[in-house]
């Protein structure tokens, strides 16, 4: 198969859908790969090394999307990259569509094969090519929080440590999952007086077990979640719904009753973001205030790091890369019920049902796409 690799272009976008150690490990396999010029230079990923590795270097996007069989990338396609995918194309990415109806009518229209890393899953249930990523954006919220907390970023004036003799800061997080888990872990290790809600019993049993006395691990009613956001220095949003938009967990009218110059993170922007008061940002311009309250909702938080997040994220996503590249988009995707997982749209059908019920678009299954 010809693979193709474009340079990712939303804002501050420095990852890259392969690593030249990846490039080769598909090359070894088969295939073949175009990578376009610079695509990975950024992060010190050099079109020598992509070469080395047997890839060839292509100017421009368009030649990647006119060429490729598939086209491997991290973020969802803007719009001029949909205005290049073809039918037939495979699209392996993060699509996130529930939370972007302009971007699932461009897909639906080039009758292209998208499938998404967020809802590729593992047989127990957890989603592989996410957590990776989510492990990076936990871990990054705290230090965005903590830098927008800072008086001269907006924010309060607070110092989540602390010092001898003046409270820590407290940090609340919606959502003990991979991301929340990760966040509190850093928060913790900054010394800040941390607080995670879940609904889920076992996962703050899990919790409870692993940090101990180190977090305080509650049950996410309405009232807990009420009181601990108003007493809250940072918020960390970490909700999850596979494919889904996001729940939103804190009211616009909570937003009002919270101290002036605290700090909101929304890691689920991407899936719509479970604040009320979101709105995606980018890298370039990450907050905004809104009734005194300082929101942090970057849709693409692990750009930050990029190259950190490059190879995190390869690690997760090559052996399914090699599977659609050895065996074509539909055996393997029959093949493996968790790769059967990822796909979302396919020959302008919607295949993924939290994104069609959350879009109003007819929902196919699967099986009869493919068939």
């Amino acid at each position: 198969m010809l693979i193709g690799i474009p340079k990712e272009i939303k804002d501050h976008e420095y990852r890259v859908g392969a690593t030249p150690a990846g490039v080769n490990e598909l090359v070894r396999a088969g295939h073949q790969v175009i990578v376009q010029k610079d695509a990975g230079s950024a992060i010190d990923f050099t079109d020598s090394q992509y070469v080395e590795a047997g890839a060839k270097i292509v100017d421009s996007a368009k030649e990647v999307y006119a060429q490729a069989e598939m086209i491997l990338k991290v973020k969802e396609p803007q719009k001029s990259e949909c205005e290049l995918l073809r039918k037939g194309q495979i699209l392996f990415s993060y699509l996130h569509l529930a939370a972007e109806p302009e971007l699932t009518k461009m897909l639906i229209a080039s009758g292209s094969v998208g499938i998404a890393f967020e809802t590729v899953s593992a047989n127990d249930g957890s989603l592989p090519l996410l957590a990776p990523m989510s492990e990076v954006a936990g871990k990054l919220s705290i230090q965005a929080g903590a830098r927008a907390l800072e008086k001269s970023q907006g924010g309060r004036g607070v110092l989540l440590g602390g010092v001898p003799g003046v409270a820590r800061g407290k940090v609340v997080i919606l959502g003990g999952g991979v991301s929340g888990t990760n966040a509190a872990k850093v928060a913790i290790g900054m010394g800040a007086e941390v607080v995670i809600l879940d609904k889920s019993l076992a996962r703050i049993r899990y919790l409870c077990d692993i940090f101990g006395n180190s977090a305080s691990v509650l049950y996410a009613s309405t009232s807990n979640i009420e009181k601990n956001v108003i007493d809250a220095d940072v918020v960390v949003g970490a909700v999850l719904i596979p494919g889904a938009a996001a729940p939103k967990l804190v009211s616009a009218a909570l937003v009002k009753k919270m101290k002036k110059g605290s700090v909101m993170v929304d890691i689920s922007i991407d899936q719509g973001g479970c604040f009320e008061t979101s709105k995606p940002t980018s890298h370039s311009n990450p907050t905004y205030v809104t009734d005194g309250v300082v929101h942090y909702c970057v849709t693409n938080m692990p750009g930050a790091v990029a190259r950190t997040s490059t190879q995190a994220l390869e690690n997760s996503t090559l052996p399914f890369s090699l599977a659609l590249a050895n065996k074509g988009h539909k055996k393997a995707l029959l093949d493996d019920k968790n790769l059967r997982n990822g796909l979302n749209v396919i020959d302008g059908k919607v295949t993924y049902k939290a994104v069609a019920d959350s879009l109003g678009h007819q929902f196919v299954e699967v099986e009869k796409a493919l068939s």
